[in-house]
């Protein structure tokens, strides 16, 4: 164990300035003038300290698509990122459909130490649709898991999802759902609408996430389980999710960074890094997003993290793979969306990127999401919210280089990442 550390003059949650010290693993004092008692002493300068990101989506692609990530490489963009526990998602190869499989990638996780890695189970066997998986023995497992999705395909049986609903709730778990009518979206290339026709390319309908989002939150009231709904695009989807929350079901959303930023517009320079699953929306949908997300009807932010090796993303854009990359400017697309706009303060980014998200995933109980006060686990991380920086590709720390966000200035860096008092970031470096 290390001695600690003492941190002058952090600005916890943007506010005045005071000293934070931490002990063994925890946050030992906070307050004003406090003395090193040997802990190493860093002077923050004023530095933003906000509690550690939780990310409820992020594709790490251990096993099978070690090429795209691994566990250590997508973990140590989590760290940069400011995140201290992501879920990493199902649809690996193989699937993360019994316990073995989520008990290799945790274990994984355990011995990369940067982050808490929570796998999420497959609600389906293999994603195919048709029978359940292993969800008791994945729940009792060493990884104790407490989400399950099928990401990248739609639980499309609603007798199946409404048995899904019913299993989890023994142990208190959540149904992440991928919102997707494929029956509306087959061949589907970009959102569907003015500039899909322009292009020629099929799209894909907003209605499509939307009756999925109807259909399972009404399953939800009816079975009274947990219901989260991943990566909303659409303006009705926030309208439906507002509507479902008046009405007492117990249903929570996530929204991505690049869904806060980008429009489907960018479909016109035919560069599949902007082909993702839900597609880009309008400038209408964007906004309608940032207002739930502000108002509290979207819970979350996830990043839905989605490497992928150079053969995948470096072809035309019909034949390439959907996804971005998202853990390392997570929170500076926040920052620009939702910050500098008003619409949040760093309370707010807390909420939305720390204490709901560890609410909703299950990652309470190992210290995430917590206030920064005496006692909690020291999961932090530091903030110059003054500084832009250049996205250059070949800086990340993911094996792979799919990011939206190339040569685009954006602001905030974080310096300092702490997992239960270590850093994992200083200075803004990873430290394994």
């Amino acid at each position: 164990m290390t001695p600690g550390w003492l941190l002058r003059g952090v600005r916890l949650y943007g506010e005045a300035p005071v000293d934070l010290l931490i002990k063994d693993g925890v946050i030992a004092e906070v307050g004003s003038g406090l003395r090193a008692h040997g802990a190493d002493v860093f002077d923050v300068g004023g530095l933003v300290a906000l509690p550690g990101l939780v990310d409820l989506h992020t594709h790490l692609r251990e096993p099978g698509r070690e090429d795209a990530e691994t566990v250590t490489s997508g973990s140590r963009a989590a760290a940069l990122g400011g995140f201290t526990a992501v879920h990493a998602m199902a649809n690996t190869d193989p699937v993360a459909d019994t316990a073995g499989v989520v008990e290799q990638v945790w274990r994984l996780g355990r011995e990369t130490g940067l982050v808490d890695v929570a796998p999420v189970g497959a609600v389906t066997v293999g994603l195919g649709g048709s029978q359940l998986a292993e969800l008791g023995a994945m729940a009792d497992s060493a990884a104790r898991v407490r989400m399950f999705s099928d990401d990248g395909h739609c639980v499309s049986d609603p007798a199946l999802m409404r048995r899904a609903l019913e299993y989890v709730k023994a142990f208190g778990g959540v149904i992440a759902q991928h919102a997707e009518e494929h029956r509306l979206t087959e061949g589907a290339q970009m959102n569907e609408g003015v500039h899909s026709a322009r292009l020629g390319l099929t799209g894909w309908p907003a209605a499509a996430e939307e009756a999925i989002i109807a259909r399972d939150v009404l399953l939800a009231e009816h079975v009274g389980s947990r219901l989260h709904v991943c990566h909303v695009s659409t303006a009705g989807s926030v309208e439906l999710l507002r509507w479902a929350k008046g009405r007492g079901v117990d249903v929570t959303a996530e929204v991505t960074p690049h869904h806060l930023l980008l429009t489907d517009e960018l479909a016109a320079t035919y560069d599949p890094v902007y082909k993702v699953n839900p597609p880009l929306r309008t400038a209408c949908d964007v906004e309608a997003l940032r207002a739930g997300l502000a108002d509290g009807t979207i819970d979350a932010v996830a990043t839905d993290h989605a490497p992928h090796a150079v053969e995948d993303k470096e072809c035309e854009w019909g034949a390439a793979r959907p996804g971005m990359l998202g853990l390392q400017q997570a929170l500076s697309i926040v920052q620009l969306t939702m910050v500098d706009t008003g619409r949040l303060d760093w309370r707010g980014v807390a909420d939305r990127m720390s204490a709901r998200p560890a609410r909703i995933g299950g990652t309470v109980r190992d210290g995430h999401g917590g206030d920064l006060v005496a006692g909690a686990p020291a999961n932090l991380l530091l903030l110059d919210p003054a500084v832009t920086s250049v996205v250059d590709p070949a800086e990340l720390a993911s094996r792979s280089r799919n990011t939206p966000y190339a040569g685009r200035e954006l602001p905030g860096r974080v310096v300092a990442t702490f997992l239960r008092g270590v850093p994992t970031v200083l200075d803004g470096k990873a430290q394994a």
